[in-house]
């Protein structure tokens, strides 16, 4: 009997100090998680800033396009390169995710699902948006040419697909900013 009373009174402690430790350990974990998420979600606030702006910035010259194929629609001495040039080239929105792929890379279980959801979302979007751009792109560069009205109208309805691709992201990144708890560490 004696000898589990000295057992228990050494081991006891010893539980003690490992779960302390176990508990210290995991507060400071938690720490540099949320010091980390802020940071990542500070970051994705600034990029989608940005790609709001830059968005902001295209659609008009996008517009401006669509105008000047629609000047020359029915003009057959005019080809789409010379449309294109006129307009001064091709515009595309640059949408910034690279922050959001650096948490869904790494620490992606951190997030709640409603934040997840949206982020994803985002990039969805992006990633349709850039495969409307390499379409349209693809069209220009079979088409160069070309003087119909046909062609022309083609390439104006891709644009102004574009455009609406776009509309539809901004709003979406719009709410998203407006929407602070998304963006704030609140799991």
């Amino acid at each position: 009997m004696k000898q589990l009373n000295h057992i228990i009174k050494e081991t006891v402690p010893v539980i003690i100090g490992i779960l302390i430790a176990l508990f210290i350990n995991n507060w400071n974990e938690d720490r540099k998680d949320k010091k980390y998420l802020n940071q990542i979600f500070s970051s994705i606030q600034k990029e989608l800033e940005e790609s709001l702006l830059d968005i902001e910035r295209v659609i008009p010259k996008q517009m401006a396009s669509a105008d000047s194929i629609q000047k020359y629609l029915n003009n057959e001495k005019v080809s789409i390169y010379d449309v294109i040039t006129r307009a001064n080239g091709v515009h595309a929105a640059r949408i910034k995710t690279n922050a959001w792929k650096a948490i869904a890379n790494s620490k992606i279980e951190l997030i709640a699902y409603d934040k997840l959801s949206t982020l994803a979302n985002i990039e969805d979007r992006k990633e349709n948006l850039r495969w409307r751009l390499e379409k349209q792109m693809d069209f220009m560069f079979q088409n160069m040419e070309k003087t119909d009205k046909a062609k022309k109208q083609m390439l104006m309805m891709t644009i102004l697909d574009i455009v609406g691709a776009e509309k539809e992201l901004q709003s979406e990144i719009e709410d998203l900013l407006k929407n602070e708890a998304i963006l704030n560490n609140n799991n």
